[in-house]
């Protein structure tokens, strides 16, 4: 794996929600930086990607409540452990799981594996409530997919939640996960 600046030189062979990703972030002057590399499906996979990054990859988790009403994207530390009910209590949602895959695509027009706050860009309705541990706020670069599992960015903190968040409509919620 290679680190490289920005957008891919080619994009055949890419998909369109990967490509408008690039073109939302170019547009916004946000300057990324950038790997292509295997499916990013195992945890072996994920620590080289860090490693190349230089960052940590932040766990994405996509969430609903028991009557699938409500939606959230939880962006915690990768090596932080999750406890559903230590979130459910802070958000006043009871028993969170993991959404089905089908609203995942609708809202986020992303596929397992590859969820990823840089999906918010698709959510135009504000159907998705973005979850952020403190944590990964600490941190002065975030680690994240372009919407596919076959590509990882390094883009600074604040551009992610400040700038990119606002040019898409979504606000975040900061919680405080212990991980025990």
């Amino acid at each position: 794996m290679e680190l490289y600046d920005g957008r891919p030189d080619n994009t055949d062979g890419r998909q369109d929600n990967e490509i408008r990703v690039y073109d939302l972030l170019d547009s916004l002057g946000i300057q990324y930086k950038r790997t292509d590399h295997e499916p990013a499906t195992t945890m072996e996979v994920c620590r080289d990607i860090d490693a190349v990054l230089d960052t940590l990859i932040c766990k994405n988790l996509f969430l609903c409540n028991r009557q699938k009403t409500a939606f959230y994207l939880l962006m915690m530390p990768g090596d932080k452990p999750f406890k559903t009910k230590e979130l459910s209590s802070q958000i006043n949602s009871a028993r969170l799981s993991f959404a089905d895959p089908e609203y995942m695509q609708e809202y986020l027009d992303i596929k397992p594996g590859a969820v990823s706050v840089m999906g918010l860009m698709n959510d135009k309705e504000n159907h998705v409530r973005l979850l952020v541990d403190e944590d990964v706020l600490k941190g002065e670069n975030v680690g994240c997919h372009p919407c596919v599992n076959t590509s990882s960015l390094k883009i600074k903190t604040k551009d992610v939640f400040d700038t990119f968040l606002k040019s898409v409509g979504h606000d975040m919620t900061v919680v405080h996960l212990t991980g025990e």
